[in-house]
């Protein structure tokens, strides 16, 4: 199955080198927890999509948010970012599975996706990430989504990539959801890799409609 492949090539990634050489890697993930710590309330639902071994999950732990989940199609990296957390991972719901196949078990207040979505190249894979972000968000929630901008890499760890101006994200998800998902803001930023190359990222963040 194509799910298996991919599960397999990411758990081969993160096998491959350490966290913190991962082309990704973020020690403080920047705008990320800025964007959704301004949308959230403790005691709120949260689900980090693709969350690997991000930090994201110790920023909002610390910061006393929760419960949080963390999604990810790689078992080797959800295993990483427990160990990482050591005690502090019981207070984390892991699963681990793939977006297009997954069903949400209940509602969120906020929706994260850190470049998951920009791995999703066929028309059939965006029309399931969209159902299940339908699906997984409350009404009034938040979903801030991260890809590669609509200038940045073509590829990424090997794979293509489908790259979104906050124009072509926002049309993108009204025509597989329509009316649906109002866009409140975006921005675009540059990640640098540990080697120091330069990515060019655009976030943007929309609410579900009630």
């Amino acid at each position: 199955m194509a799910s298996d492949r991919t599960r397999a090539h990411w758990d081969e990634v993160y096998a491959a080198r350490p966290e913190a050489a991962l082309t990704w890697h973020q020690d403080v993930p920047q705008p990320s927890l800025d964007l959704v710590t301004a949308r959230l309330t403790p005691g709120a639902p949260v689900i980090d999509v693709g969350g690997g071994t991000s930090r994201l999950v110790d920023a909002l732990l610390a910061r006393g948010f929760g419960p949080v989940s963390v999604l990810d199609l790689s078992g080797a990296a959800l295993a990483a970012s427990r160990a990482r957390l050591g005690e502090a991972a019981a207070q984390v719901h892991w699963i681990e599975a793939d977006i297009i196949e997954w069903v949400p078990p209940q509602r969120y207040a906020l929706w994260h996706d850190r470049a998951v979505l920009h791995f999703l190249t066929a028309q059939a894979q965006r029309e399931a990430y969209v159902a299940a972000l339908e699906r997984a968000l409350a009404a009034g929630g938040h979903a801030v989504i991260a890809t590669f901008a609509d200038d940045g890499p073509e590829k990424c760890s090997g794979l293509p990539v489908q790259r979104y101006s906050p124009e072509a994200l926002a049309a993108m998800l009204e025509r597989h959801a329509p009316g649906v998902f109002a866009a409140q803001t975006s921005l675009r930023h540059d990640h640098v890799t540990p080697k120091g190359a330069v990515q060019k990222f655009q976030t943007s963040v929309f609410t579900r409609r009630g």
